[in-house]
C-alpha cells in the first residue's frame, strides 16, 4: 500500500500533538507521561519528513529542538512552567524573526518558506509577512492570558483545539490577500 505524501506530512504535522493529547489524557492528566512520547514523536516526525523530501525540513526542526528543550526542562525540573512557555516562546521568535527580517535585513522570510506553495509579488509578500508576524504575538499573548488563568487541562484543551482551529480561521482570511496580489 502507498501512502500519500501530503498525507503523512500531514500527520507528521499534527501526529506528535494528537499523541500527546491522548496520552495525556489517558495517564490521568499527566505531563510526565505525555511529553516523552511528544519529544520522541516530534522527532519521528522530522526524521520522516526529511527523508520524503531529501532536504532539511527547518520549521519542524527548529519547533523539535523546542519541544525537546522544553519538555525536557519540564521533566527534568518537575515543573510544567516551561511546557506552558514554549507556545510563547515559539510564536514569539516567529514574530521577530519575521519582523527583523524584514525591517533590519529586507530579507522576508515567510516568502523564503511558502515561495513554493504560492507566488505574490512584494507588496503582497510583505503584506501577508506583517500579517503573520502579528498573529504569532497574538497566539503568544493568549497562550499566556489562558496557562496564566486556567488549569492545566484547559490549557491542553485550548493548545489542541483552540490553536489549530484559531490559526485555521486566520488562515482562510488571508486568501483574499494572496488572491489580491498572486502573480
Amino acid at each position: 500500500m502507498i501512502v500519500n505524501k501530503s498525507f503523512l506530512k500531514f500527520i507528521c504535522d499534527f501526529g506528535p500533538l494528537l499523541i500527546f493529547f491522548i496520552i495525556y489524557y489517558k495517564s490521568g492528566n499527566s505531563l510526565t507521561s505525555a511529553i516523552p512520547p511528544l519529544i520522541f514523536a516530534t522527532i519521528l516526525a522530522v526524521a520522516i519528513i526529511y527523508y520524503l523530501d531529501k532536504q532539511i525540513p527547518y520549521v519542524p526542526l527548529i519547533g523539535g529542538i523546542i519541544i525537546t528543550l522544553f519538555g525536557g526542562l519540564t521533566l527534568y525540573f518537575n515543573n510544567p512552567i516551561f511546557i506552558y512557555m514554549k507556545p510563547t516562546i515559539v510564536n514569539i521568535i516567529f514574530a521577530v524573526t519575521l519582523i527583523l527580517g524584514k525591517v533590519f535585513f529586507k530579507k522576508n522570510f515567510l516568502k523564503f518558506f511558502l515561495q513554493t506553495a504560492f507566488q505574490l509579488n512584494e507588496a503582497g509578500w510583505d503584506k501577508l509577512n506583517f500579517r503573520w508576524a502579528y498573529f504569532f504575538i497574538f497566539l503568544a499573548i493568549v497562550n499566556e492570558i489562558v496557562w496564566r488563568t486556567q488549569p492545566e487541562t484547559t490549557w491542553v484543551n485550548f493548545k489542541v483545539w483552540g490553536i489549530l482551529p484559531i490559526t485555521f480561521i486566520f488562515t482562510i482570511f488571508q486568501l483574499p490577500l494572496i488572491r489580491k496580489y498572486k502573480i
